[in-house]
Parts: structure tokens; sequence; C-alpha cells
């Protein structure tokens, strides 16, 4: 027996309970995007009705959502390095309660978008400030930081599948209203909770906040929403009536964004630091398809059993529940799966069990009864969590260690583009209805996306296996 290790076991125990409370407090506040994007999902049929519109177009209120979300999180994960993190959590949360007070008084669809532009603005601050403080938590409390902002990203991917039921539980209990005033005491329980257990942010050199402005490279971020709404406006009317004009107006802002950033001094995304960090590409790439086949099936499958189907909104909620209910069980076998046969392994594992998996989906073209669903949805959300751990765990390999705030809130810019690019598919697939061939058409989109996914992560290897 060695002498000292049951002392030490004891002393570093409640250093590890305390940094397993931290984690919790975090996550009431990283979850808030995700369980949003969950909500909104069981929400899209509700609010064409309530407001007379179309699928393409209800589909603004998930893409402006994203769109802000991903343009605001890396100047989000900046801030948090500058002003010190804890304190840019709070004012985000202060800022989605906000957004949930407001939202219930939308009178249109334009004004409900923007209220969503303002939640996505406090919810972006929520996993850059995370990432950031849990460093600090690693080094005062031990623990390994990868594996807690991996845990951290597990609950954010719960919570999507958890905000359907919440969503429709509130929608057919007290209507469309309530997904936004549900915001309001869950942000007041994050502030809480991080302001009891959180880390104080350590003394930093003041820093105006007109220097930070000037610095946040406003050309870039302005070419880079053009470019990216430009691209939605034509995409999203490409069935119909496309305005062509759009698509010559992306590809200049979009020359123009890339020429801009390889100049700044303070790129909004610094295109040179991810031409000499490669890993690093490819994980945001890997990230961006991977989301682009969960989304789909989350924001397109309520749509088609209410439409088509005739579920009621708080069934559909339950229906999507596998899509993340296993992550608990699964996350730690993912784990050590890691530890023992490395991340590309891993990763690889996870996307062929996806690809098999999305097959299942077009079965919903045949039969809707409540098994098949569940099981077509189990069959997406288990591999996902194998997906999901090991992209995570690939980020913390690949970023530097001096820019893991800035390099975290790219990683989320790089889910939010995911999330837009399925909204399109969803609304280009939905719309000439919502009958089972269009169904099929969105599943068998799904299923090629999955595909792709794991091409590019075998034919794109890391030079060095984590």
């Amino acid at each position: 027996m060695r002498e000292g290790t049951p002392m030490s076991q004891t002393a570093d125990a409640p250093a590890r309970h305390h940094a397993r409370w931290v984690v919790a407090a975090l996550c009431t506040g990283t979850l808030l995007s995700a369980l949003n994007s969950g909500m909104i999902a069981v929400a899209l049929s509700t609010l064409r009705r309530e407001f007379g519109v179309d699928v393409a177009t209800v589909t603004w209120v998930i893409s402006v959502y994203y769109l802000t979300s991903a343009v605001l999180q890396p100047i989000m994960g900046r801030l948090a390095d500058r002003y010190g993190p804890r304190r840019v959590f709070a004012i985000g949360m202060w800022t989605v309660a906000l957004a949930g007070a407001v939202g219930p008084f939308a009178p249109n669809l334009v004004l409900l978008c923007a209220v969503r532009v303002l939640l996505a603005v406090g919810t972006a601050t929520a996993f850059p400030s995370a990432a950031a403080m849990l460093r600090a938590v690693a080094a005062t409390n031990g623990g390994n930081a990868t594996k807690m902002i991996g845990r951290i990203q597990l609950v954010d991917t719960s919570s999507a599948a958890i905000g359907p039921v919440l969503g429709g539980l509130l929608i057919v209990g007290f209507g469309w209203p309530a997904i936004f005033w549900i915001n309001v005491p869950l942000a007041a329980l994050a502030l809480v909770s991080t302001g009891l257990l959180a880390p104080r942010d350590a003394p930093r050199a003041h820093v105006p906040l007109r220097r930070t402005v000037a610095e946040s490279d406003l050309p870039g971020i302005a070419l880079f929403i053009v470019a990216i709404a430009t691209l939605l406006g034509f995409l999203l009317e490409l069935a119909h009536d496309p305005p062509w004009l759009l698509l010559p107006v992306a590809a200049i802002a979009g020359g123009l964004f890339a020429w801009r950033e390889l100049r700044a001094a303070s790129p909004f995304i610094d295109l040179r630091l991810l031409a000499a960090n490669l890993p690093l590409v490819r994980v945001y790439a890997l990230f961006i398809l991977a989301n682009l086949v969960f989304y789909g099936a989350l924001f397109g499958i309520p749509q088609y059993l209410e439409d088509h189907a005739g579920y009621r909104t708080d069934v559909i909620g339950l229906l999507l529940l596998p899509l993340a209910a296993f992550n608990v069980v699964t996350a730690p076998l993912v784990e050590r799966l890691i530890d023992r046969r490395g991340l590309q392994r891993a990763l690889v594992i996870g996307l062929a069990a996806l690809t098999v998996g999305s097959v299942a989906l077009p079965l919903l073209g045949a039969s809707t009864a409540p098994w098949v669903v569940l099981a077509a949805t189990a069959a997406v959300g288990i591999p996902y969590v194998f997906v999901l751990v090991s992209i995570t765990q690939s980020l913390y390999v690949a970023a530097p260690t001096e820019r893991v705030g800035q390099a975290a809130g790219l990683f989320q810019t790089a889910r939010c583009l995911g999330c837009i690019g399925a909204a399109v598919v969803v609304g280009l697939s939905f719309s000439g209805g919502t009958d089972p061939p269009d169904w099929v058409l969105l599943a068998t989109v799904t299923v090629v996306l999955a595909l792709a996914t794991l091409v590019v992560a075998l034919a794109w290897r890391p030079r060095a296996s984590a």
C-alpha cells in the first residue's frame, strides 16, 4: 500500500465534486440555445398557421437565429477572453430573459424573427464563455477540461431533443408564446447558479469597449452576413421563383469577405489560422455536415408528423425524444472507446452507424406509426452521440491552447452553419407540401449527407491520430 494515496484521493474528491457542480451550473446557460432549437422545431406548423405563411417563409425564424449565432459566436469567444467569461455569460443571460419577455407580443413573423435575433445574441455568449471558464476550473480543481466541455456539448444536444417535448407541452397547454416565456425563469436559474458556483474572472487589463468594437472587423462581419443572407434568400425561393440576382451578390460578398479576412489585422474569422491548422478545419467541416444530418431530422420530422399524420404537438415532442434519450448511457461508452481506440476510430464508427441509421428515415414515408417513428429517431440519435463526443474532443486536441475561446466560438459557428443548411434542405424538400413523397425526398437527401460525412472523415484523416 502506497502511503498518502488515500489521503490524496480524499483531498481531491471535494475539488472534483465542486468541478461537477460548476459544469452543471454552466449547462443551465449553454443548453438554452439547443433547447430553443428543439422548441421552435415543433412550433413551425403552429407559426405557419398563426401568421399565414408557407414552409419556406417560416424557415426564417430558424435561419435568422442561426445566422446571428454564427456571426456572434467567434466574437463572444473573443469578448470572453478579453473582458472575462463570467461577465459575458451573465450579460448573455439577461439578454435571453429580455427576449423571452418580449417574444410573446410579436404581432407578425418579421418582428418574431427580430426577437429570435435578440435571443440568439444572448445564447451566443454561453458556450464560448463556458469553454473559457472551464480552463480555470480544470487548473484549480483538477479534471480534464476537454472531457468537461464534451459533457456540456452532450447536455446541449440532449436539450435539443428535450426541447420538442417541452415545447410541445407548452404549445398545447398555453400556446406558442409560452416557448418564449419559459426562457425568463431558465435564464434566471443560469444567472443564480453561475453566480454561486462559477469561478470569478481573473483580473484583466482594462480595454475600452470602443477599442474592442474598432478591432471587431465590422466590414468582415457585414460581408459575412450579406453573403449568407443573400444565399439563403436565393436557396429558400429556389423551388418557386428564385431571385437570380441574389446569387452573384452572394458570390461577390463571399469573395470580398475572404479578401478582407486575409488582410485584416484582427479578422472576424482568421482564415490564416485555419489555413495553418488543417486538423481544426477538418473538425469544423465534419461538424457542419453532421449537423446537417441531425437537424435535418429534427426540423423535418415534426412538420411531417403534424401536417401529414395529424399528431398533436406534445405527442410529436415525445416521439422525438430518442434523438437524445440515450445520451447519458452512450456518452461514457464513447469516452471509453476514445481512450482505448483513439478519436479517429471512434469518429468513423459513429459516422458509419449514423449513415446506416439514417436509412431508417425514408421508412416514415410508408408508415408513421409511433413505433416506426421511435425506431427511426433512435437510429439517428444513438450514433450521433458517438459523432458529437468524438468531434468535440477533436476540437480541443486541434485548437491552440491560447485561443481555445475563439476556437470554441468558431465551433459553434460551424454548428450554426449546419443548422442553417438543414433549414434550407427542409424548406426546399417541403416546398411542394409535407406529404410522403416530400418526406422521402428529405430523408433521401439526409442519407446522402450522412454518407458524405463518412467519406470526408475517411478520406481526410488527421496526420497524427489523437
